[in-house]
């Protein structure tokens, strides 16, 4: 019953604030978003800067779900990627795995340059 209760509670939250972000009024010579009418469910009101390019936090929906205290508001919203989760761990652990052999294969292949010996004396493929 109360699970169900907060299931709604967060859709209902969830789609104002797909309303905030498709219905916000972008400021171009600011460089600014702003809410175009109140959300109540969001703590936003008409006129509220949403968004801004310098000194700004940003609204995520993870500190409105803890502001309405609902109980492991966590399981709703995805883990932030900068925070941890699958992303960073793949960004951190998989990828730059791969940069070694790069690194290595490099050395590997100017070392086999040294060996050979130099066209034309080493003076290139220059013809006089």
């Amino acid at each position: 019953m109360v699970a169900a209760f907060e299931k709604e509670k967060v859709e209902r939250i969830k789609k104002q604030w797909k309303l905030l972000w498709l219905e916000k009024l972008d400021d171009k010579l600011k460089a600014e978003g702003m809410a175009t009418r109140d959300y109540s469910a969001l703590f936003v009101e008409k006129g509220t800067i949403i968004y801004a390019t310098r000194n700004f936090k940003f609204l995520t929906i993870r500190e409105i779900l803890k502001q309405h205290q609902l109980i492991d508001a966590e399981r709703y919203v995805p883990i932030d990627p900068q925070i941890g989760g699958l992303t960073k761990f793949i960004k951190t652990n998989i990828t730059t795995r791969g940069s070694w052999r790069k690194k290595e294969a490099k050395v590997i292949l100017e070392k086999t340059h040294e060996r050979q010996q130099r066209k034309k004396s080493g003076r290139g493929w220059l013809h006089k």
